[in-house]
């Protein structure tokens, strides 16, 4: 247990002073491209910088792919989360949904909007999220799995990542802005825990770090990039929608759970 807290002390202290440099970057002149993927990739090379420390290697953070399955169930749930959520804003009126802000907003035609873009912004966002897994659930996870359980681990995760994002939360414009900044807070907190609960135990059972890049890929893409620009505000919307609303944020605690109850005593792989 000493060695691998003095491991991941070392890795905090790198991570938040490096990330420290992007937080004053970002919070001076605002969220850009490279800025927020320059931060995103922090915590990966915080994490390789300390392996190399202590273990003079890289391994051991899940670099297989593992089952299929795992990978297409990483992809599909951020996906059908957000059919769920934005479909009951639609349906009940909380928000409009028009498909034609699609071409507005990318100015391409609506085949290229629907598939090429998709394809192009998934592989970008699956290159920025693999910066933070790498960090978060490849070495951090895989650390913490040695002394601590699947429930205790995506805990201290979920907090630290949690503390990693609020700077960006409050000082900077990374939150809804039609909603209030404490409730901004609140959300984004049970949205990160429910997400780390399920990344873990999906990277528990497949031993790749792959499913949690996937998972945060496909979480950065649907509701920011799609859902969130075919939806309406009628201004009350985004208290359920967006990465900061209640909706996506109660349906990952609601898979959470289920996992939970599905196998309380799963052991890292």
């Amino acid at each position: 247990m000493k060695k691998n807290l003095k491991k991941i002390t070392t890795f905090l202290i790198i991570n938040f002073t490096l990330s420290s440099i992007f937080y004053y970057l970002i919070i001076k002149s605002g969220i850009s491209i490279m800025l927020n993927v320059g931060l995103m990739w922090v915590p990966a090379l915080s994490s390789i910088i300390t392996q190399l420390i202590f273990n003079k290697n890289i391994k051991g953070f899940g670099w297989k792919f593992g089952k299929k399955k795992y990978l297409v169930v990483s992809l599909i749930i951020p996906f059908v989360t957000c059919l769920i959520v934005y479909g009951i804003v639609w349906i009940t009126g909380m928000g409009g949904v028009s498909i034609d802000r699609l071409t507005e907003v990318f100015h391409k035609p609506i085949n290229t909007v629907m598939i090429i873009i998709p394809t192009i912004l998934f592989l970008f966002n699956l290159i920025a999220a693999l910066g933070e897994e790498i960090g978060w659930r490849g070495f951090l996870a895989s650390e913490l799995l040695k002394d601590y359980s699947y429930i205790k681990t995506s805990l201290i995760i979920s907090v630290i990542w949690f503390v990693w994002h609020l700077p960006l939360i409050i000082f900077s414009n990374y939150h809804a802005n039609s909603t209030p900044i404490w409730y901004n807070i609140l959300m984004a907190f049970i949205c990160i825990t429910g997400f780390t609960l399920i990344t873990v135990w999906i990277k528990m059972k497949s031993g790749s770090l792959w499913t949690a890049t996937i998972f945060h890929a496909s979480h950065n893409l649907f509701p920011q990039m799609f859902f969130d620009v075919i939806t309406i505000d009628y201004g009350k919307t985004k208290y359920v929608t967006t990465e900061f609303g209640v909706g996506i944020a109660l349906v990952y605690i609601i898979i959470a759970i289920h996992y939970l109850r599905k196998n309380r005593t799963l052991s890292y792989s």
